[in-house]
Formats: C-alpha cells, sequence, structure tokens
C-alpha cells in the first residue's frame, strides 16, 4: 500500500469495509482513500443504502452517546485514553492545553472532562477553578505526582474524582460511566411526568437546608449554594437523618458507585468543600459535625 501522504483526500461512505483494485485496501473505519488509478470493486455488505435511509448508522449511533472532554499535553495519553473510551461508545473531544480546552468547553459543553494537572498555558486546577465559575461539569483529575497535597486541593476546588498516573484504563473507564450514571439518572428522573407531579416530595428540607433532588439545587436560608454531583449526594445522605452518624464508608456508598474506590481522604476533603461553601453564604454554619474516628453527621435542629 502506498503511504497515507499519497491519498487523495478522503470520502466517506457509510462505514463498511470496502475492497479497492491494484495498491490499496481501507476497512471498517467508514473512510475511503482513494488511490490513484484504483477503482472501488465492491462495497460490503450491500445495504448501505437502506442503513442511510433508516439512519441508523454509526455516526447517528456516536450522536446519541455521551461526550467526555481529554484535557492533556501528553499525546500519548491522549491517544490510548480516547481510544479506550471510544471503544466503550463515548465520543472524545481532545486539548493540549487549558486555554484552549476552557475555550472548547464553553463553546461545546461535554458531559464529563478530564483533567491532568500539569498543562503549559494552564494548568488543570486554574482550568477547574474557571471552569466552577459557570459550571459544575463533572471533572475527573490526573496527575503524575503521588502527592496527597494534590489530591485535597483538588477535590477542595470541586472536582468529583482523582486519579493518579500510571493507571489503569479499565478503572478509568468505570469512574467515568459512575459519575455519568450518577448524573444521567437524575436528569431522567427530573424529565419523567412522574418526576413533575411528584417534584415537592423530592424535596428534602431540614431547617434553613432545601435540596431539591430533581433540579439538583440547593439553597440555605434562601440562598442558593451550588454543588457538585457528589458534594450533593453526600449532604443528602447526611440530611436525610439528622442527628444519625454516618460513617465515611457509608458515605462512600452514597456518592460512589460499587465499582469506584476512593479513600477515606476523598470524603474529608468533600466534607471539608461543603463546609466552606456554605460558610460562604452563612459565616455560622455548623451543621455538618465531625465525630472522629466515626465519621460525619447533620445537626437536628
Amino acid at each position: 500500500m502506498r503511504p497515507p501522504s499519497q491519498f487523495a483526500p478522503p470520502i466517506p461512505i457509510c462505514g463498511e469495509t470496502c475492497c479497492f483494485a491494484g495498491a490499496a485496501r481501507l476497512s471498517y473505519c467508514g473512510t475511503v482513500y482513494f488511490v490513484p488509478d484504483s477503482r472501488v470493486l465492491s462495497v460490503l455488505p450491500a445495504d448501505c443504502e437502506r442503513r442511510e435511509k433508516s439512519g441508523t448508522g454509526r455516526d447517528k449511533e456516536t450522536e446519541r452517546m455521551p461526550t467526555i472532554a481529554l484535557v492533556d499535553d501528553d499525546r500519548n495519553i491522549l491517544a490510548s485514553v480516547s481510544i479506550a473510551l471510544e471503544s466503550e461508545g463515548y465520543r472524545v473531544q481532545t486539548y493540549t492545553d487549558g486555554v484552549s480546552a476552557l475555550d472548547g468547553l464553553k463553546a461545546d459543553p461535554p458531559d464529563l472532562a478530564i483533567f491532568d494537572i500539569k498543562m503549559p498555558r494552564m494548568d488543570g486546577m486554574e482550568l477547574l477553578r474557571r471552569l466552577r465559575q459557570k459550571s459544575e461539569l463533572p471533572v475527573i483529575f490526573l496527575t503524575s505526582k503521588d502527592e496527597e497535597i494534590d489530591e485535597l486541593f483538588g477535590l477542595k476546588m470541586g472536582a468529583d474524582d482523582f486519579i493518579r498516573k500510571p493507571f489503569s484504563q479499565r478503572l478509568l473507564v468505570e469512574r467515568v460511566r459512575a459519575i455519568l450514571r450518577r448524573a444521567q439518572n437524575r436528569e431522567a428522573a427530573a424529565a419523567s411526568p412522574a418526576a413533575a407531579r411528584n417534584a415537592d416530595a423530592k424535596v428534602l428540607e431540614r431547617g434553613a437546608l432545601r435540596m431539591d433532588d430533581e433540579r439538583h439545587t440547593c439553597t440555605w436560608n434562601n440562598q442558593p449554594v451550588t454543588l457538585t454531583v457528589t458534594e450533593f449526594l453526600i449532604l443528602q445522605a447526611l440530611a436525610q437523618r439528622p442527628g444519625v452518624v454516618k460513617s465515611r464508608n457509608a458515605l462512600m456508598d452514597a456518592a460512589y458507585d460499587d465499582q469506584v474506590y476512593v479513600d477515606d481522604r476523598t470524603i474529608d476533603s468533600h466534607i471539608k468543600r461543603l463546609r466552606k461553601k456554605f460558610k460562604a453564604v452563612d459565616t455560622s454554619f455548623d451543621m455538618i459535625e465531625t465525630l472522629y474516628g466515626v465519621g460525619y453527621r447533620f445537626k437536628e435542629a
């Protein structure tokens, strides 16, 4: 086969195996490269026209899948993680630095983002800080540094999860799936007619605290408090039973999928960030109590 540089511009044809006379053959990806003096001999299978008319082609299926934004200056990681996510059916947007990522995330918001911490022009922490000013997009951090301070700082800034390099791609995919599942379940529940009829029953009120599960909104003394998906689930688990102590394991079960492992420090970081957010609207906020060695509880009114 001649090198790709000698190929003419690609011509897409419906995503099936195509055979060429002479020098070239290209399969499966949905793009045919015509080599000089070659001609298409066959397109397999022969139901391309039916696929185009019925709208069941690969591109239409992809359009319905969640979109993941991947931001990393290491092109090897971009390539390998993109392949792993796309093999699970996700659409992937890739960026090599924080500046281009911030513009892209605003112009075309994904369903979830994965940030590296160390990047040129704008690092992952600054990217998250700017993103959190207007968006609660779920974010997973990647880092090559084996230091607790990075993880704690990232979680305090509003990251939903944290993975250290080198990492298992299988683990990353499972964590992506778990976070998306929580967000999608909430959106589906909010969109259903039954949810609209029972909206009042989905509102949790504990004194000055009001949490609307369907709209994913939280207020304290009628002042809005913006929470990430994970923070919302942790606070909800505590506030549902005031005075009852919730262990860190119980809070992990409430906020994370069974297939996702996080350690105790992750929950502690989320609790610290919850307190900080509520104290921003009420400096006297002290409703989340710590029982050292046991867990946390929401104070009874």
